[in-house]
């Protein structure tokens, strides 16, 4: 299990600039990993900002560990951008990417470039994130020409979950791979400034990142991608429903939550909770007053 490192955040937070999509570019050119996580509200990404994350992303997994959907296919953009505000709020350098819910892109470029828009204009976020490969092509061109940064999404895409067959592996056999590099390439000279890689066989994560300018971020591709993304409530311990397996939890939160809860609801049964320090005194004097002008 591990623990959070100690950083004194004060001085961490005098030596730090504001990440952008360059800084994402020059950590790759120099060789340093990139961090991103997944977050949902405002005191959640005000400790990753302190700890130094490089980015936060308001995934529409929030449709799932959040909002308890079944997947991601409900999420709307209204939820999207009630998520990203808070986010923000808490947020001072990390660089901030809004995930485009489903249907807030495909129906056609216009609408594409509209949403994508609003997770700037009224989400404060830095950047969107959408996806799908060569087919979202066109999209993403119009994205970025409206001054936009956007980041690509291939392997295994949630938001097609249905038509892929379930949450599985991508790029298994050489025809799959050689379409998702296709497809990475294709990104890449759409205007991604960085793509994620999900739930693709490590040889092939390692394969793309090396033959791509832009970063990757890996999410069940290995560790040979220019950076990695977890969702936090996955490696938090916070999200029992399943655990997909390339997570590492490096918390049980579920389990510590719980007994907090559980030893509220017994003290609060057995009348424990609350005793006198947590209680508020009032004056003796001013008791007084009151039984007398009550009892008059």
């Amino acid at each position: 299990m591990s623990t959070i490192p100690n950083i004194s955040t004060d001085s961490l937070i005098r030596t730090r600039n504001k990440i952008t999509t360059r800084s994402l570019l020059l950590k790759k050119q120099r060789g340093e990993p990139i961090s991103m996580l997944t977050a949902y509200d405002y005191p959640t990404s005000m400790i990753m900002d302190k700890l130094g994350i490089d980015s936060i992303l308001v995934g529409d997994s929030l449709g799932m560990v959040v909002l308890g959907y079944e997947n991601t296919l409900p999420v709307t953009m209204e939820e999207m951008l009630h998520h990203c505000k808070a986010v923000a709020r808490g947020s001072q350098f990390a660089l901030l990417i809004g995930d485009m819910p489903f249907m807030s892109y495909q129906v056609s470029v216009q609408e594409a470039v509209r949403n994508a828009g609003r997770f700037l204009q009224e989400g404060s976020m830095d950047a969107v994130k959408l996806e799908g490969g060569r087919e979202r092509t066109e999209t993403i061109k119009a994205i970025v020409g409206s001054g936009i940064p956007v980041m690509g999404h291939i392997g295994l895409t949630p938001q097609s979950v249905h038509q892929l067959g379930g949450f599985l592996a991508q790029g298994k056999t050489a025809s799959a791979a050689k379409r998702l590099y296709e497809d990475a390439i294709v990104l890449q000279d759409a205007g991604c400034f960085s793509l994620v890689l999900e739930s693709v066989p490590e040889r092939l994560a390692g394969f793309i990142s090396k033959r791509l300018e832009i970063p990757t971020i890996g999410i069940g591709a290995g560790a040979s991608c220019d950076g990695q993304v977890l969702v936090t409530h996955d490696l938090l311990g916070y999200f029992d429903r399943f655990t997909p397996r390339f997570v590492k939890k490096y918390a049980d939160l579920s389990t510590i939550v719980g007994e907090a809860i559980a030893g509220f609801i017994s003290e609060v049964n057995n009348r424990e909770f609350p005793t006198t320090e947590h209680s508020i005194d009032m004056p003796d004097e001013e008791w007084d007053i009151l039984i007398d002008e009550i009892e008059k």
